[in-house]
Order: C-alpha cells, then sequence, then structure tokens
C-alpha cells in the first residue's frame, strides 16, 4: 500500500514589489556597514563586514513577517560591537534605527514592540556588565542604542498611525457615497409612492364616480336585462380596480413585516379582526370598531374639538392605532385606557395599558418586547410622523404596564421639507429620552473620525510611556556620566606645561576641575613613586572614543611624577610613559629621579 505523504502548505511567495524593497533597503544598509569596515581601526573582514551582510540578509526579509525577531538579530550584532577596544560605535546602529522604525510601521500594538525593545537593551547592559568595558561603552549604551531603538520605533508608529486615518477616511468617504445612493434611492421611491397615492385619489374618485353612474344607469326602466348585465358587470369592474388599486398603494407604503400579521387598528393576535380601516377613519370609529371587536377599551374626550389639520388628524389616528395594536399583541385581554385633552394649541393624546403577566416572572410590556429587538418598527415609525408633524413623543413603562404619549399641534408649522428615512438607522430603543435633552444629531463621520482619533491618541500616549520611563533612567544616567567625562578632561598643551616639583597650588589652574573616576584596573595596578598618591585625567573630550589617560602622583602637595596611560591598553601589554624633567631646584625630599 502506497505511503501518503503528508501535506505541507506552502507559503505564498512575496510580491515583486516587496522583494525590489527588502533589496533596495538591504544595498543600503549593506553600503553603511561598509563604510564603517572601511573607517574602522582595526577591521576584521569577519566579525565587520561579513558576519553583519549575512544578519541583514536575514533580518530584512524577516521584518515583514516577524519584525520583533529582526530588531534582536540586528542588536546582537550592535551588542558584538560593545567589545571593540578602541570605540564602541560601530556602523550597525544605523541598521538597528531602520528596523525599529519597520517595527514601529509594521506592528499596531504596543506591548509586544516594547517588550523587544526593553529586552534589547537589557542585552546591552548586560554585555557591558559582562566586558566590564570603560566608561564611553556605558555612554554609549545608555545614550545612542536606547536612541537607536525608541526614537525610529516612535516614528514608524506615527507613520503607521497616520496611514490608518487616511486609510479609515477614505474607507469612510466610500461608505457615506454609497450611503447617499442610498438615500436618493429611498427618495426616489418614496416619492413614487406619494405619486401613487395621488394617482390612488383621483383616480379612485373617478373610478367611483363612474361606478355609481353605472349603479343609476342599471336602475333606468328602459334597459333591457342584457343592459342591466352589463351594467352590473362594469361596476363589479370597477369595484374591483379600486380595491385593486388601493392594495397597490398600501403596498408601496406599508411594506409587509416578518411578525406576525395583526389588523392594522385593534385586532388580536389570531389575525381577525375589522376590516381595513379607510382614509376618512376618525378616531372613535376606530375604537368603535375596537370595542365591537371585544377590546376592552375605555376613553374620554376632554375639551372642545378644534378645526385640526388633516394630517394632524390622521396623525392622532395613527396614535390611537399603534397604540391600540401593541396592546392588543403583547397584552391581549387587558384594560385600555386612552384620553384625548384639547388644549389651547396642542391636543395631547394618551393610551395606557396593563401589563400582561407571566406565568414565570413580572409582567412583560411593550418596552421589554423593543429593548429584546422584537418589533418596536411600528413606534419607531410613529415617532417620525410625529416629529415631522412638529409634535413631540413619549413611550415608556407606566404603572404596572406601558403608556404612549404624543403632543400635536393643531396646525403644522413651518418646518424643512419632508426628511428622508436613513437607510441605515441607529439601534435604540422605544422608550423616549428625558424630557428637555436634545437627541445626539453628530454625523456618523464624525463620529467615527473622533472614535479613531482617540484610538491614534491612545496609542501615542501608550506608546510614550515606556520612553518616558526609560528617558527618566537612561538620561539622568548619561547626563552624569557625560558630565564627569568632561569635566576630568586635561588638554595635552596643559599637560605638557605640567612640571615635576612644583605645588599643587602653582598648578591648579592648569588641572581640570576634577579627576577622572574610572581608570582601568591596570592603570590603578601600575607602580608608581612610594609614598605618592596618583589622579587619572583624560585627555579629550571625546565622549564615544577612548582616549589616552594622564596620571599624576602627588608627594603630599608635590607633583612627584606625571605619566601617560594609553588608550585602549590591557595589563597584559600596559606600559606608563613616564616624563619627569630634571629640575635642580625641587628640594631633596620632594623629588624621586625616575630611571
Amino acid at each position: 500500500m502506497p505511503r501518503t505523504l503528508p501535506h505541507h502548505p506552502r507559503i505564498p511567495a512575496p510580491p515583486a514589489r516587496s522583494v525590489l524593497g527588502d533589496a533596495a533597503l538591504w544595498t543600503v544598509l549593506a553600503a553603511a556597514t561598509g563604510y564603517g569596515f572601511r573607517d574602522a581601526a582595526e577591521p576584521s573582514p569577519f566579525l565587520d563586514l561579513f558576519l553583519p551582510l549575512a544578519v541583514l540578509a536575514v533580518a530584512v526579509p524577516l521584518s515583514r513577517r516577524r519584525p520583533g525577531t529582526a530588531v534582536v538579530l540586528v542588536n546582537g550584532l550592535c551588542a558584538l560591537g560593545l567589545a571593540g577596544s578602541t570605540t564602541p560605535a560601530n556602523a550597525q546602529v544605523v541598521s538597528l534605527a531602520a528596523l525599529s522604525c519597520l517595527l514601529g510601521a509594521r506592528v499596531a500594538a504596543a506591548r509586544g514592540p516594547l517588550l523587544v525593545l526593553v529586552g534589547c537593551l537589557a542585552v546591552d547592559v548586560a554585555a557591558c556588565a559582562v566586558l566590564r568595558v570603560p566608561p564611553v561603552w556605558w555612554f554609549y549604551t545608555l545614550t545612542v542604542l536606547p536612541a537607536a531603538l525608541l526614537l525610529p520605533w516612535l516614528a514608524g508608529r506615527h507613520r503607521r498611525g497616520r496611514r490608518e486615518l487616511v486609510r479609515e477616511g477614505w474607507r469612510l468617504a466610500r461608505r457615506l457615497e454609497e450611503r447617499q445612493h442610498l438615500v436618493a434611492e429611498r427618495a426616489r421611491l418614496a416619492e413614487r409612492a406619494d405619486i401613487a397615492a395621488d394617482m390612488h385619489d383621483s383616480l379612485g374618485h373617478a373610478l367611483s364616480l363612474v361606478a355609481l353612474r353605472a349603479g343609476a344607469l342599471e336602475l333606468s326602466p328602459d334597459l333591457t336585462d342584457r343592459d342591466r348585465t352589463d351594467l352590473a358587470e362594469l361596476r363589479g369592474t370597477v369595484a374591483d380596480a379600486v380595491e385593486q388599486l388601493r392594495e397597490t398603494v398600501a403596498v408601496l407604503h406599508d411594506p409587509p413585516k416578518p411578525e406576525p400579521a395583526t389588523d392594522t387598528d385593534a385586532g388580536t393576535s389570531t389575525g381577525t379582526g375589522p376590516p381595513p380601516p379607510s382614509s376618512q377613519d376618525t378616531v372613535e370609529d376606530l375604537l368603535g370598531r375596537a370595542v365591537a371587536f371585544g377590546v376592552p377599551v375605555r376613553w374620554e374626550r376632554h375639551g372642545a374639538a378644534p378645526a385640526l389639520s388633516p394630517l394632524v388628524e390622521r396623525g392622532m389616528y395613527r396614535v390611537v392605532q399603534e397604540a391600540l395594536t401593541n396592546a392588543v399583541k403583547h397584552a391581549p385581554g387587558r384594560q385600555i385606557r386612552v384620553r384625548i385633552t384639547h388644549r389651547a394649541d396642542r391636543t395631547h393624546v394618551s393610551v395606557v395599558n396593563a401589563a400582561a403577566p407571566t406565568p414565570d416572572g413580572p409582567a412583560r410590556t411593550e418596552a421589554g418586547s423593543a429593548a429584546s429587538g422584537v418589533g418596536g418598527r411600528g413606534l419607531t415609525g410613529l415617532r417620525e410622523r410625529v416629529a415631522v408633524l412638529g409634535g413631540t413623543l413619549r413611550t415608556g413603562p407606566y404603572e404596572d404596564g406601558f403608556r404612549v404619549t404624543a403632543a400635536l399641534p393643531h396646525q403644522i408649522t413651518a418646518r424643512s421639507s419632508r426628511s428622508v428615512p436613513d437607510p441605515h438607522p441607529h439601534p435604540h430603543t422605544d422608550t423616549d429620552t428625558e424630557p428637555g435633552r436634545e437627541p445626539d444629531t453628530t454625523p456618523e463621520s464624525a463620529r467615527r473620525l473622533a472614535d479613531v482619533r482617540r484610538a491614534a491618541r491612545r496609542r501615542s500616549v501608550a506608546a510614550a510611556v515606556a520612553p518616558v520611563v526609560a528617558a527618566a533612567f537612561f538620561v539622568p544616567a548619561a547626563v552624569y556620566l557625560a558630565w564627569q567625562l568632561t569635566t576630568s578632561a586635561l588638554p595635552p598643551s596643559r599637560f605638557d606645561e605640567l612640571t615635576t616639583g612644583r605645588p599643587r597650588a602653582e598648578l591648579a589652574a592648569l588641572l581640570p576641575a576634577r579627576p577622572y573616576p574610572y581608570p582601568p584596573d591596570h592603570a590603578r595596578s601600575a607602580p608608581r613613586p612610594p609614598g605618592t598618591t596618583c589622579e587619572f585625567y583624560r585627555s579629550g573630550r571625546d565622549l564615544l572614543t577612548e582616549v589616552d589617560l594622564y596620571r599624576l602622583c602627588w608627594s603630599g602637595d608635590t607633583l612627584a611624577a606625571k605619566d601617560t596611560v594609553p588608550a585602549g591598553s590591557s595589563p597584559a601589554n600596559a606600559s606608563l610613559e613616564r616624563s619627569i624633567p630634571d629640575l635642580p631646584w625641587i628640594p631633596p625630599h620632594h623629588h624621586r629621579e625616575n630611571p
């Protein structure tokens, strides 16, 4: 039986653009490595040229999938450079900065990259401690390497944040453009529905007159039986046409809902109820049909009925109709109270129903159904209708049930033209907002832009916390070390002016403010004249290069000897270059002849 080889998914090849970009980056970093190799004092072809080029050949393409690993590899080259005897600086710090920038640009999170950067700094500091490097190496490790790691990473994160902001802006612009097309399409369909309604009013009226005329002619004594039959068929056809026209317009205005169908007004949940109301129905007709079908409704009207606008009358009708429909659907058989109050300039409508008790919990109201995401479309459309009329609608729990209240003006006030429904409405419950509070009308584009900006600010703050904490430790230490290195420098010209046998008071003007506190161990242990105390001074102010040290040995307050400790010398080849001029005027007890 043949063996089936395991299937390994093939890794897709990177696109040509990525390969060219990696090749260009490797070329630039290789050129910097070659330049550093050429200027090195004691270059090693393997350690300073071939090994860095090989590591960069692996790290540059690896930075696309694992940029943190690439930074660790290049930081290893920088740590290896700390073992140099002449200077800690090498060209790999440029590569480290470039890959740190790519780490910030290619990784969205901040925690992982920060752990990588802190780990790299810990490795560099540990290398300095293990190698027991001079202070110049420490200064380089505490200043240049953290700057090469953190600052490019922050720049890369800033570039990534701006790129994401621009990309999100274009995405939002496309979404808004699509929404604009949807809004225009909805407006066009709504306009067509309005035209269909107008046609129904005019054409339906004309057809009704035709049917009425046919009915009158049917009673004429001059017609034969066949004529009467034809007129009856004509009147029936016209009536059917009017009914079909009404149903078509109703479909255009009221799309079917996914919920189980209920009657338009106060029908029960079983689907039985009164016939659909016509546009000429009043609130009294609606409530009368509800009572006729057994709905427990008590209603009362207060105040003299004013002359209302037809649209306001229809709006009041729809408020009572929707409230009755919800009450019968969610609390069948419970008491319903309808109250209509006419005031000077507004009419207030209130519909309150008791909640239906559930077998295993508290009474359930329409608010619970709307909050759970079931139904709620009728109240949403009703809220829009009342708002267009210039009124207010409030819905919510009341005592042990649910209440719908509306305040409608007697005449429609001057408002903006018809509002177009939003094709992407925001989810909300049907409970009314607090009185006196304006609803949130901030455009979605502004909210999305604010969200993106807040996210960018949070990333920037999170990315800046670690560098600030690191700077709180590294910067004071580096500044203090630089102050010690620069204030203990003795220029060679002044060193030449120092002559043995002279008291410290005469040489104080030539000496630095303080001696160098970190001489190497082999310089401290070098032979010195008996009975003297030696101090060390740096021969230059260079902070990134090891310089020669000057040793001044004092016998009391008199200079007894001065020596030079060459830079980079080790205990195996350490040698002191002693220079003591012959000065006969120096007292014998203050001067020791050097061989």
